[in-house]
């Protein structure tokens, strides 16, 4: 197997010199320049891996290089070596592309978890412009591992301009450590395509973890994300660990950030700008490796203008924004999710919406965008009496009524589906009743046989 092969842009001798044991200890050759022009040589005849570069150097800085790679070396991740605690030269090299930085004074351990994350992402050689093709059997799900042998993709389903150029970006972010900002309304799929830039991105051997920051008690959510020691306070009874530890390595996903209280804001964004936490009841810090993405479906910017999120906060999670797009402007995506969600519902049946039901899913707006649609569809295969989904079966009354009918017959109310995981006991007190004869308790539930069939697969008693 070829070593790999690691580029070291840096004008002090001394930091050249402890990069190059370093990575030679780590089995990695290396090369070293002092100033960006032997760099941009060494770039046209070596076969790099790897790039580490200073931010100052003697005939430019470090982002210029950072920007000539994006350019014609996509597949090289290129890390910056930055002045300690100087967080906005930080943030604006991974804006540029940068994969990540690393702070002087070099720590070791921090720099061999950069540069084995590095080369892990140089092996998935990931293209930014591969591709992107869906159909109803791709997975929809984002934790579905991406091969990386081929240059064909499956991301997040949908065919329409705006899901491909969210696909594109999170191509993009994969290949990144930078802090992620993933915006939109409710149902758009944030925690999907967060889970799709951890499966992708050289931690995804690590673990995803995903919370929801507006569950947590606000006196309890510090020993929930750092954790804490036995005997910290009333009640730890034993150490624990939080949820940046159990993160270590991977991914931790934020959802609904903007439901932190002022006061862990404050220490999320130290954990962030120092890469280290402390356990409650800790005298000491430890150093984490963990990638945050956070996502929220409200105006964060406008949270930060009215005071009740603190700017320095947003400028740290929000290096990299993904706009998750609203259903409604990606209406060419419908007949796609549509086709997906029925096979996923159908179990051994085939359901398909007639033309009239697919014509006014096309036509709703769907305020609660893709979770919305799936619920609809899952809702129709319960009330539905045969295999094809009419447009009464959506239960979306006001659509109906603003589509012509071609009776003048109005639209019957629709009697509720039974709600399997709620009426669990119903069911099986009714098959208890019956003999276990299904259609007897169908009747004795007054619902049709194909719903009470659907809720018996839904709760694994068929």
């Amino acid at each position: 197997m070829t070593k790999h092969l690691a580029l070291i842009v840096d004008d002090e001798p001394d930091i050249c010199e402890l990069l190059e044991l370093t990575l030679n200890r780590m089995d990695i050759d290396t090369l070293s320049a002092g100033d960006l022009k032997t760099a941009y040589q060494l770039l046209n005849v070596h076969n790099i891996s790897i790039c580490l570069t200073d931010m100052r150097l003697p005939d430019g800085n470090g982002i210029e290089l950072v920007k000539k790679i994006q350019t014609q070396s996509k597949h090289i991740p290129v890390a910056m070596i930055s002045a300690h605690g100087n967080m906005d030269t930080a943030i604006e090299a991974l804006k540029a592309g940068a994969f990540d930085f690393v702070s002087k004074p070099l720590e070791l351990a921090e720099l061999r978890n950069l540069v084995n994350s590095a080369i892990k992402l140089a092996d998935k050689n990931l293209p930014q412009n591969a591709p992107l093709q869906n159909t109803a059997t791709d997975q929809f799900d984002a934790q579905k591992t991406v091969d990386s042998t081929t240059t064909e993709k499956k991301l997040l389903l949908g065919n329409s301009p705006a899901m491909q150029d969210t696909n594109r970006m999170i191509f993009k972010l994969a290949k990144s450590q930078a802090p992620v900002y993933i915006s939109g309304e409710s149902g758009t799929g944030k925690e999907l395509a967060a889970r799709q830039i951890h499966q992708m991105s050289s931690r995804s051997d690590k673990p995803f973890i995903p919370v929801n920051c507006g569950a947590i008690p606000s006196e309890l959510m510090e020993s929930e994300f750092f954790g804490h020691t036995k005997g910290s306070f009333t009640g730890a009874n034993k150490d624990k660990q939080g949820l940046f530890q159990a993160a270590s390595g991977g991914t931790l996903f934020l959802d609904e950030v903007a439901d932190l209280p002022l006061s862990m804001q404050v220490k999320l964004l130290r954990a962030i700008q120092e890469k280290a936490i402390r356990s409650v009841g800790s005298q000491k810090e430890e150093k984490i490796d963990v990638r945050i993405i956070s996502a929220t479906h409200k105006n964060l910017k406008q949270l930060v203008a009215d005071g009740e999120f603190r700017e320095d906060l947003y400028y740290r999670i929000n290096v990299i924004e993904l706009l998750m797009p609203p259903l409604r402007k990606r209406a060419d995506d419908i007949n796609l999710l549509c086709e997906f969600f029925l096979e996923k519902l159908s179990f051994d049946d085939d359901y398909q919406l007639s033309t009239e039901a697919a014509d006014i899913l096309k036509s709703y707006s769907f305020p609660g965008n893709v979770r919305e649609l799936e619920n609809i569809l899952e809702r129709a295969v319960t009330l539905c009496d045969e295999s094809i989904i009419q447009a009464h079966d959506l239960s979306l009354q006001e659509a109906i009524e603003k589509t012509p009918q071609t009776s003048e017959a109005p639209t019957p109310l629709l009697k509720p589906a039974l709600s399997p995981l709620k009426d669990e006991q119903q069911i099986k007190q009714a098959l208890e009743d019956t003999h276990w004869n299904r259609k007897a308790a169908a009747e004795l539930l007054g619902v049709t046989y194909r719903q009470f069939r659907y809720s018996l697969k839904k709760l694994g008693l068929d």
